[in-house]
């Protein structure tokens, strides 16, 4: 049975399919029209080329001695970097697991035992924990103090005591030479 459509007083079937047509492409406009203008707003999310190049750095580690700390930008971010002694090591290794709030062996946390990586930002608020430089409070572990509601970090960047909910982040990193760390 063929679809039959009923026609107004005056109309032809050329008029309903050109009807039809316009209506169609008046939609299909539209649309172009709603991509021509979300596009752009859409465009400028995306990351600037300033920060594209800063997507990875090279770190020279080499005259960063024992027991010395330096801070690097990377993405906008402080990245603390550790040459830990000894002690350190022993002592961020010989935690129990079950007195940490985000339990993460040393092992997970470094690549080479003597050098740890971490963003330099509290996982509470955001804000940068002292610790890096000689002088600043360390805390009660001897890692990094956050003093805006006191987050006590580990040798190992883990939150001890606290607030923070969560270990400080450690970024991707690779040791590229003895001498250099390339983050990103």
């Amino acid at each position: 049975m063929a679809k039959t459509q009923t026609l107004e007083k005056g109309e032809t079937e050329s008029h309903v399919g050109r009807r039809d047509f316009i209506v169609v492409a008046t939609y299909a406009m539209a649309g172009i029209g709603a991509a021509a203008v979300a596009w752009p707003l859409i465009d400028q999310m995306n990351p600037a080329a300033d920060t594209l190049a800063l997507a990875s750095i090279d770190v020279d580690i080499s005259k960063i001695e024992v027991g010395q700390a330096i801070t690097v930008k990377w993405r906008g971010k402080p990245v603390f970097i550790r040459h830990r002694t000894e002690d350190e090591i022993t002592s961020a290794q010989s935690v129990d697991m079950g007195d940490l709030k985000d339990p993460q062996t040393d092992d997970e946390r470094v690549t080479n035992p003597q050098f740890l990586v971490m963003v330099g930002v509290c996982t509470h608020l955001g804000c940068v924990p002292l610790g890096q430089k000689t002088g600043d409070i360390k805390g009660e572990y001897n890692g990094w103090f956050c003093p805006c509601h006191g987050s006590h970090y580990d040798s190992s960047g883990r939150i001890r005591k606290g607030p923070a909910p969560l270990n400080l982040e450690v970024p991707p990193y690779q040791f590229a030479s003895n001498a250099v760390i390339k983050i990103g």
